[in-house]
């Protein structure tokens, strides 16, 4: 068996596209009509599918899970995320973990976590 993709819900499909491309570099490879697959394995669910699914409700900043991105040059990823997103709400800034990598945690527009860490 093989993980295929991973799922994240997201209330408005194009702001999160243009977010993921943005800082991330992701491309749409398939688009489903509120289903979206990106490069990397990323998955864009728009909210009202999900909850038609499950029958529950989407609770945004749950922090049970994080989407993980290394960059060598964080620096320079700080100031492109702080440049294109000035109002992104940040769980930590930059900040260097006892072991020296360095990482920085923030919420995408949907509240899906996010962090970005130097290469370990």
């Amino acid at each position: 068996m093989k993980l295929k993709n991973f799922l994240i819900v997201v209330k408005d499909i194009e702001r999160a596209r243009q977010f993921y491309h943005d800082l991330f570099g992701l491309n749409v490879l398939v688009d489903f009509d509120g289903n979206m697959i990106l490069t990397d394995g990323l998955v864009l669910q728009e909210e009202k599918y999900w909850k038609e699914f499950l029958g529950k409700s989407v609770i945004p900043e749950n922090n049970s899970s994080e989407l993980y991105f290394e960059e060598s040059d964080i620096e320079a990823f700080v100031e492109k995320l702080e440049s294109l997103y000035p109002d992104v709400k940040y769980v930590n800034r930059l900040m260097t973990h006892s072991w020296g990598q360095k990482v920085v945690r923030f919420y995408d527009p949907d509240g899906n976590l996010i962090e970005v860490g130097t290469p370990v």
